[in-house]
């Protein structure tokens, strides 16, 4: 969350159009990506009692279909290219670039470490042998699924179109940077 909301402040720091928009659509991606990873979370929970990742292992063997969403979730949250993730940090990136290129290039740092723990998570909790103490670990449920497949959706959507987004918060982004331009002169 905080490598996430620091894209936010890059975008927005820039003062220009594209920061602006990737910063507005950095914090609605964080939403709903970081909404259903915390879902995902208490999914887990629910069934283990522990949050320990040495504790699992193998978890994707007798939860295939909870394993593939919150590694399609996991991936958006990394910033894979086409899902909605990617999009908004990219735009942060690409508007601060010319302002901040030292930051811009730190920021790109904190991709890589990004990218590391989530895989990490991944590894630990998904691969590797089933630990026998979860060889009975209950599937994801409809209920689960039903409240999950609208986020996946939404950041496959913002992902492949982005403008779906954009096209609603710009004109508000782009009054704001005229009255910030103003204030600024």
């Amino acid at each position: 969350s905080v490598s996430h909301m620091g894209f936010v402040v890059l975008g927005l720091a820039a003062l220009t159009p594209i920061g602006f928009s990737g910063a507005a659509l950095q914090m609605f991606n964080h939403g709903i990506i970081t909404g259903a990873m915390f879902l995902l979370v208490g999914v887990l929970y629910d069934r283990a009692h522990t949050r320990d990742l040495n504790a699992f292992g193998g978890i994707r063997q007798v939860a295939p279909v909870f394993s593939g969403i919150l590694i399609f979730f996991s991936l958006a949250s990394l910033g894979l290219p086409g899902l909605s993730g990617f999009v908004s940090e990219f735009l942060s990136l690409l508007g601060a670039f010319n302002t901040f290129r030292l930051f811009t290039i730190i920021s790109v740092i904190g991709i890589v470490i990004t990218a590391g723990y989530i895989l990490y998570m991944l590894q630990r909790l998904l691969l590797g042998p089933l630990n026998e103490k979860w060889k009975n670990f209950p599937e994801i449920n409809t209920r689960e699924i039903i409240t999950l497949v609208p986020l996946l959706i939404i950041v496959l959507a913002l992902g492949v179109y982005p403008r779906i987004a954009l096209d609603i918060i710009n004109p508000a982004l782009n009054q704001i940077l005229t009255c910030t331009g103003a204030l600024l002169k």
